[in-house]
C-alpha cells in the first residue's frame, strides 16, 4: 500500500462529520494491555539523544499495538524498533496524537 494512502487512514474510527455517531474502521479487534515499551528510531535506530523511548502499552491486537510515552517527534510512516515483553520487532507508526504532555501513537508491527 502506498505510504501516503496508509498515512490518510490515521483518523479510522473518527466519528462521523457532524453526527456524532462512531464509526469503527478497524480491522482486527483490540485488547487491554499493559506494560512496558521501548522504541529506538532514526538513523541506526538511535536516538538522537542516544537513549531509548520508553512507554506504556495501551492495547494490542494481532498486528499492532497503541502506546503512550513521551516522544512528540514521531511522524506518519517512521519505522521504529521496538520491545515489548513478549515480543520484538520492527513497526511502522501509523499515528501520533499529541493532547497536552500526553502522546499516544498507532504501531503497525511488521513481518
Amino acid at each position: 500500500m502506498p505510504l501516503e494512502v496508509f498515512c490518510m487512514k490515521k483518523s479510522a474510527g473518527t466519528s462521523k462529520a457532524g453526527t456524532g455517531q462512531h464509526v469503527e474502521q478497524r480491522r482486527e479487534p483490540r485488547r487491554a494491555a499493559g506494560g512496558e515499551v521501548r522504541f529506538q528510531f532514526g538513523a541506526g535506530m538511535a536516538r538522537s539523544d542516544g537513549g531509548e523511548v520508553r512507554g506504556k502499552v495501551l492495547d494490542r491486537s494481532a498486528g499492532g499495538f497503541r502506546a503512550q510515552h513521551d516522544c512528540s517527534r514521531l511522524t506518519c510512516g517512521q519505522i521504529v524498533e521496538f520491545r515489548l515483553m513478549s515480543s520484538r520487532g520492527l513497526a511502522r507508526v501509523v499515528w501520533t496524537r499529541i493532547l497536552g504532555d500526553r502522546v499516544e501513537s498507532g504501531f503497525l508491527i511488521l513481518p
